[in-house]
């Protein structure tokens, strides 16, 4: 097989060294991320300047891969437009550091990777591991996690318009309970602007992370999963919703004609 990976916290970050150790087990694996930490870019892309891919070899020298100083997004564009010879058979977005759940999905680089993958007809899946800080953090029990996941996966027929949002909790293998698909739970609203004044009594906003506070989460959604131990696969299919809201417009609409089919 072969894959092209990116991520949202930069090539350097310890977490696309990890994955790129596990995908060498089952392929050719070719890196293409942004230059420095992209988080919460969603799928944003460089319009008004150029794009600079500088070659570097940080992961040896059987992987080919270059810095980008642009988004997750720009990096697979560029990638499936002018980097590759032929289309990987995967693309994978990570291993981000932070869990990518709920309403995160939204604002994340890392899933907006993986999402512009799909465009281009391409198995795209968004892998992050639920650790808050890259310090100290070690990837023994994820890989080992990620590895039994991948070979399970590789092995179906993996959907092109399709794109997986996986999240590995940090445990080890006898603490974790297992594989679970669920619906992301965007009940809960991990961000939220708070009000700072500095010395001078000026006002300014800055988002807080809540997610160390106490939460309510949904029971059987990705937030409460996780919490519990559980891997959790989250697929997102763009066309075949449209196809659903398509059908009920065209009930208020009776003269709507829907392109999709």
């Amino acid at each position: 097989m072969k894959f092209l990976v990116t991520n949202d916290d930069g090539i350097f970050s310890p977490g696309v060294a990890a994955l790129v150790e596990v995908l060498q087990h089952f392929g050719e694996t070719i890196v293409v991320c942004p230059d420095q930490k992209k988080s919460g870019v969603s799928h944003s892309v460089t319009l008004r300047q150029p794009l600079k891919a500088t070659v570097v070899k940080v992961f040896g020298d059987n992987v080919n891969s270059w810095a980008v100083n642009g988004t997750p997004a720009d990096c697979i564009r560029l990638g499936l437009d002018v980097l590759t010879d032929e289309k990987p058979d995967v693309v994978i977005s990570g291993m981000n550091i932070g869990a990518t759940v709920g309403r995160d999905i939204y604002y994340s680089g890392t899933m907006a990777a993986a999402a512009e993958a799909s465009l281009y007809q391409v198995p795209g899946m968004s892998i992050s591991v639920d650790r808050m800080s890259d310090e100290d953090i070690k990837f023994q029990h994820p890989k080992y996690l990620l590895y039994g996941l991948l070979e399970n996966l590789f092995s179906q027929r993996l959907l092109k318009h399709v794109c997986l949002n996986i999240n590995v909790p940090y445990l080890p293998k006898d603490e974790c309970k297992g594989i679970v698909s669920v619906p992301p739970d965007i009940s809960v609203s991990r961000y939220k602007y708070v009000e700072l004044n500095d010395t001078d009594g000026c006002v300014y906003y800055w988002v807080k992370d809540r997610l160390k506070e106490p939460m309510i989460y949904q029971e059987g959604l990705d937030f409460a999963k996780l919490k519990e131990g559980y891997i959790t696969i989250s697929p997102l299919e763009g066309k075949l919703s449209q196809k659903k809201q398509l059908k009920r417009l065209e009930k208020w609409f009776p003269q709507t004609v829907s392109p999709i089919k």
